[in-house]
């Protein structure tokens, strides 16, 4: 049975490429594995092209792939590779696919002299873009317009589950500042649990759809996990790596005010994980958030780079990943959040989530901590994000949502400079002196 093709938001950002862009540039989709990327290449060009050509760089000939180690006469390379695939390619009118293009480095050279001679457009995907060893001896194409994929957000899950009307619904609470009443908001929430659950991979979402089996997803979830895993060894071959993408859920469990890095393996330094932090972040699958050592407009300029919090990029995955050791019976995550009990210990899965919407909305990461005056106490704020000339500070609750202790200290400390605040938490919309309570459905939508 072929994979259903979900809606993307990210059509509309590839149609503008294709409109504006394709002339000049070939279009990068990058984003982690599984996230359905090749999916939204191929529906895009069946859909807006007349005819396309996908090479899976992971799984074609030989013959396919020793094409590009001449493409000076490129009558012939085109010749050959209509020959190869049966595909007849029309001038201006159809468009190749690179899939997983980093495996093969030589096409991805190649892109710089395929643009230029114009005659077809270009899409790769990839994943695992940067790790040296596929880019050390080539040269990285100029001609490339890069945009990235993430999970499936919450609207996104919203219409894969046949919803087209909730969406609408928060927009207009969310326009006229306004609660959802008991009823509406139950039903909001009970569909943001399931969607924390689930998470955005399309392939686990696929499953629910399937079999409407929360063990069965957490199975598939379970593969990408391990496919994750594997990947992380091309990075490091020690498993360092899987060690510090695994203690995720450790390290945001115990409240500390940076990834603790003794969770993923005992004695180790802030060095060894300098320079693995970046491969890990082009692989798309974590988000970091860094300490603001001047929260601002500018907090990109004055970060602390040894100072961060790491979160998976898709909530379902750090569910399971929660529980990774364990049996499915054992990951207590599943029945608290879909009876709402989840303890306040357990708050760090709304943490994940919230941080996961803040990046697919286009936002970078960070937070704020202060020392308390009368002991060894840290306020802290969860996430900082500007808007205009102000910075927007958030607190997240999953238990008591009347106690934001932090909040106020920090907006006092730095009352010039603050916008808007929000306390994001389980309850129904509200404002009250100067904060928004917002439910935690509404963050993707703000």
């Amino acid at each position: 049975m072929k994979n259903p093709v979900f809606k993307r938001k990210i059509y509309n950002e590839i149609l503008e490429w294709k409109k504006n862009r394709s002339d000049k540039y070939a279009l990068l989709i990058r984003g982690a594995r599984r996230v359905g990327k090749s999916t939204i290449a191929e529906d895009f060009a069946k859909r807006e092209f007349k005819s396309f050509i996908m090479i899976d760089f992971a799984h074609t000939s030989k013959a396919i792939k020793d094409l590009f180690d001449d493409t000076y006469d490129l009558d012939f390379f085109f010749l050959q590779l209509q020959q190869l695939t049966g595909t007849k390619l029309y001038e201006h009118e159809s468009v190749i696919i690179f899939d997983e293009v980093q495996l093969l480095p030589k096409a991805r050279q190649a892109i710089k002299y395929l643009v230029a001679d114009g005659r077809y457009k270009y899409i790769e995907t990839g994943s695992l873009i940067s790790i040296r060893k596929n880019t050390k001896d080539i040269l990285i194409p100029s001609e490339e317009h890069k945009i990235s994929m993430y999970p499936m957000d919450f609207e996104e899950f919203l219409w894969a589950i046949g919803d087209r009307i909730s969406a609408e619904t928060i927009k207009m609470l969310i326009k006229k500042k306004q609660p959802a009443g008991n009823a509406i908001h139950r039903n909001l929430m009970r569909k943001f649990r399931l969607y924390m659950l689930i998470g955005g991979m399309p392939q686990a979402i696929e499953t629910y759809l399937e079999q409407n089996n929360l063990q069965a997803v957490d199975e598939t979830k379970r593969d990408i996990v391990d496919l994750y895993e594997e990947d992380f060894t091309k990075i490091d071959a020690s498993g360092l790596t899987a060690e510090i993408y695994d203690a995720i859920p450790a390290s945001l469990s115990g409240n500390a005010s940076r990834y603790v890095l003794s969770n993923a393996r005992e004695g180790m330094r802030s060095e060894q994980i300098r320079n693995l932090l970046p491969e890990m972040l082009s692989s798309y699958t974590v988000n970091i958030a860094y300490h603001a050592n001047n929260p601002g407009v500018g907090m990109a300029l004055e970060k602390d780079m040894g100072r961060y919090k790491l979160f998976t990029s898709d909530v379902g995955l750090f569910v399971t990943l929660a529980f990774k050791d364990k049996n499915y019976t054992e990951n207590t995550i599943y029945n608290k959040l879909l009876s709402d009990k989840l303890e306040a210990n357990l708050g760090y899965v709304y943490e994940n989530v919230v941080a996961q919407m803040l990046v697919a909305k286009g936002n970078n990461l960070f937070y704020y901590t202060m020392a308390s005056d009368s002991s060894n106490h840290l306020y802290e704020i969860d996430f900082l994000t500007s808007v205009g000339n102000k910075i927007c500070p958030i607190e997240v609750k999953s238990g008591n949502y009347r106690g934001h202790k932090s909040l106020d200290i920090f907006c006092e400390k730095f009352s010039s400079r603050i916008g808007e605040k929000y306390v994001v938490h389980t309850k129904d919309y509200k404002r009250e002196n100067g904060i928004n309570y917002i439910p935690v459905y509404m963050v993707p939508f703000l």
